[in-house]
């Protein structure tokens, strides 16, 4: 009887450690959220319970940052592990190369069923696009071009589908509705759940907004989203997968409001307010007790972590910029960052990409049974490389961060002598006292440090990793 329960505790065991090594996955990002614009960062006013409890359940970043100051570029980062210049995702609207390998594409390797649900804004997503969700590795969409609002019109997997809801419930409910069917068939899922909030204009709903007044909208969508997060935990405890379940939360840039932006500035910028975000992960089977972590860490670092974990080789990988953070998930010691972590925001223009009238036009057309016109709209030019970019010469705003010393360079878009500051962002968080001119040995091995990076991306950016 003995050696009976002794062979069956063992096979659990064993079966557990298996199931580990293939945990079921969720990259849930918001959209225009800073990293103070949450309850337990400190928001005064803010109603986030459910990103509260995920925080203390979980692995707390206290400074997580986004690859790019600005939406579409950071969506890059997490789908390759690559800054997202590399490929010329400069700006909002500009695609992903399909020359890229996704994550999507990496663990489908390994036997996952992905799914995308909710904002896109990473090419297409008409049917025939090489850059839509399902030519990026999903094999299940329901996605916008663009933010998306209340009660929008999104595509699945190329038809437009009217749908009715507050805009993050939504994209909740899709996910929900695949990832039960991936429990009922035990196939480990990635689900990639984008929210269009707090991105604006703001329309909260009623029971998101009732916390406010009629003038808290942008709180109200905050609160909804965390709404939606709670469904989605809610969802994984029902299904009793929850255990081995790694959910990931971050938003895709600095937030709208400079108060809570944790640093200087706001969206659109490099200085820390434009790339602090909230980030947490919760996986109970690996992360059995909350702790916290001053690592700083990255968008561009979701990729490799993740292939780390499912123990994925992607043949012919292309030069990463993130780093796998599988150490610190496993409970080991990460106070330094090897290397260092490179921003660079390039002086290009983003890309209209109106995401409501576009779906309506799609709906319109294809209730015509015509969906011939803009095909423009496909990006079937998503893969040509233009232009010949220079590799010892870089405008626009970088910067060098290697804890705590952030180096800057602020260039324009014409040649010439870039301006450099130099900020310890220990002492000096809001980047006020620049300390370049007293530190001339440190600017000069940082200001190295950059600039090798900047020439790589521009390698890259040329295609030389293909």
């Amino acid at each position: 009887m003995k050696r009976w329960v002794l062979t069956i505790v063992v096979l659990l065991t064993v079966t557990s450690l298996l199931q580990a090594e293939t945990p079921n996955i969720i990259l849930c990002m918001a959209d225009d959220q800073g990293w103070g614009d949450t309850a337990y960062n400190g928001h005064p006013e803010l109603k986030t319970p459910h990103l509260d409890a995920m925080s203390k359940a979980g692995l707390r970043f206290d400074r997580f940052y986004a690859a790019a100051p600005v939406c579409t570029p950071t969506r890059g980062s997490v789908m390759t592990g690559r800054h997202p210049n590399r490929f010329a995702c400069f700006k909002w609207g500009h695609a992903l190369r399909p020359q890229e390998t996704t994550i999507a594409e990496a663990l489908k390797t390994k036997g996952y069923v992905t799914g995308h649900f909710g904002k896109w804004h990473l090419g297409s997503v008409r049917t025939g696009s090489p850059v839509n969700p399902g030519s990026s590795g999903f094999d299940h969409w329901l996605s916008a071009p663009n933010f998306y609002d209340n009660d929008p019109i999104l595509s699945r997997e190329g038809k437009a589908v009217q749908l009715k809801g507050e805009s993050s419930i939504i994209a909740a409910d899709a996910a929900i509705e695949f990832i039960g069917k991936q429990a009922k068939a035990s196939k480990p899922f990635l689900a990639v759940v984008w929210f269009g909030s707090p991105h604006s204009p703001h329309r909260a709903v009623a029971e998101d907004l009732a916390h406010y007044g009629n003038k808290g909208h942008w709180q109200g969508e905050i609160t909804g989203l965390d709404r939606a997060v709670g469904k989605l935990r809610a969802a994984l405890r029902d299904l009793k997968i929850h255990e081995n379940t790694l959910f990931w939360y971050c938003s895709d840039n600095g937030g709208l409001k400079t108060a809570s932006s944790g640093g200087r500035g706001k969206k659109g910028s490099i200085y820390e307010g434009g790339l602090r975000v909230p980030g947490i992960i919760e996986w109970p089977a690996r992360i059995p007790k909350a702790r916290s972590s001053a690592l700083p860490a990255n968008t561009s670092d979701i990729y490799p972590t993740l292939l780390a974990i499912t123990d994925v080789a992607v043949e012919k990988q292309a030069r990463l910029d993130g780093i796998s953070l599988l150490p610190l998930i496993n409970g080991e010691t990460m106070i330094e960052r090897p290397g260092g972590m490179g921003f660079w925001d390039y002086p290009a223009g983003g890309i209209s990409t109106p995401s409501a009238a576009w779906m309506a036009e799609l709906l319109k057309a294809q209730a015509a049974g015509d969906e011939s016109k803009n095909k423009s709209r496909l990006r079937l030019d998503a893969g040509k490389i233009k232009g010949n970019y220079a590799e010892d010469r870089f405008s626009g705003h970088s910067a060098w961060l290697n804890w705590p010393w952030k180096l800057h360079r602020v260039g324009g878009k014409k040649a010439g002598t870039p301006r450099i500051e130099l900020y310890d962002l220990a002492a000096d968080p809001m980047e006020k006292q620049n300390l370049a001119a007293g530190n001339p040995d440190r600017v000069k091995t940082m200001g190295a440090e950059l600039e090798k990076w900047l020439a790589s991306v521009a390698r890259s950016l040329n295609g030389k990793d293909y």
